[in-house]
């Protein structure tokens, strides 16, 4: 049987080890961090992908990369700056977890201990393409709204 990202969590804590950010996170420690105010949650996706495929209540909408033609977001960083308070962890979310990775590394380095959430919002694509059906935010049951 295959593990979960959390079973394979190198902490008891759940967070894995990376490289330039302080760590990869399951969505549900997330989730926590968030609910405790101990973390506030950053959607880097587009404005159009919230607006389609769904959004998490309370997280911050801020894009790394701007639709259409996928150019980087210019008021990233400042945007970035004014969301998360000093003190506060940033755990970023993105599709499937790859542009929440580049986002990670960015706020790293301004200062902050940033965090990817493993699966993204939609998770990996299935055999036919298809995101929502192998993890993913939506898929693990955590609290997300449409429209």
């Amino acid at each position: 049987m295959k593990k979960t990202t959390a079973e394979n969590a190198s902490s008891p804590a759940g967070i894995q080890p990376a490289s330039g950010y302080a760590g990869d996170i399951p969505a549900q420690l997330a989730f926590e961090w968030m609910q405790s105010g101990e973390a506030v949650l950053v959607d880097v996706r587009t404005d159009a992908e919230r607006e389609w495929v769904g959004y998490v209540p309370g997280a911050v909408p801020l894009a790394w990369k701007q639709w259409p033609g996928m150019a980087m977001n210019a008021g990233f960083d400042e945007g970035l700056k004014a969301a998360v308070p000093a003190g506060k962890k940033t755990v970023l979310l993105c599709r499937s977890g790859v542009r929440s990775v580049a986002a990670a590394k960015r706020a790293t380095e301004l200062g902050m201990e940033a965090y990817n959430i493993l699966e993204g919002f939609e998770g990996d694509a299935d055999e036919q393409g298809q995101r929502g059906r192998k993890g993913g935010w939506r898929f693990r049951g955590l609290p997300w709204k449409q429209g």
